[in-house]
């Protein structure tokens, strides 16, 4: 009779246990995909609100809008630097034909990274462009103050 017991408590016990072999998500990282996520959403919703299609998420894009906010960040400065070189490589795995970027800093949510975007003719015509796909990459330097880039290509 104890060994039923001791049996069942140690089945129950161990269904109780859940192992994972993930790392948890740390919550500053998590912050940053909340963000990246809600950019993504933005643009699309306001596509879709001018007829426009809603972009896929592609993740050639966001590797290299992760590498470009490295870059920024390293440098202490906004920049369409080395833009050429991340639209050969993107159009090179992604057959595309056209590829485009935002990019902004300081900017404290997604909210007021999109209306700045939006009052500035050349960003709202990326993110009204002809593209097809997109990815965000939010990042923070030191300083606890965000970078944005979102590419776009078709």
């Amino acid at each position: 009779m104890h060994y039923a017991v001791l049996v069942c408590f140690a089945v129950l016990a161990s269904a109780c246990t859940k192992e994972t072999t993930e790392a948890p998500m740390v919550p500053e990282a998590q912050n940053m995909i909340d963000i990246e996520g809600e950019l993504l959403s933005v643009v699309n919703d306001h596509r879709v609100t001018l007829g426009l299609s809603a972009l896929d998420y592609s993740a050639v894009a966001y590797e290299y809008a992760n590498q470009h906010n490295d870059y920024m960040i390293s440098k202490g400065s906004l920049s369409h630097d080395n833009f050429s070189s991340r639209a050969s490589k993107i159009s090179s795995e992604e057959s595309a034909e056209y590829v485009a970027e935002n990019v902004a800093k300081d900017y404290n949510n997604a909210t007021e990274a999109f209306q700045g975007w939006l009052v500035s003719s050349s960003h709202k015509s990326t993110m009204e462009g002809e593209f097809t796909h997109t990815a965000v990459s939010v990042k923070k330097n030191n300083a606890g103050k965000f970078y944005f880039t979102q590419i776009f290509f078709r």
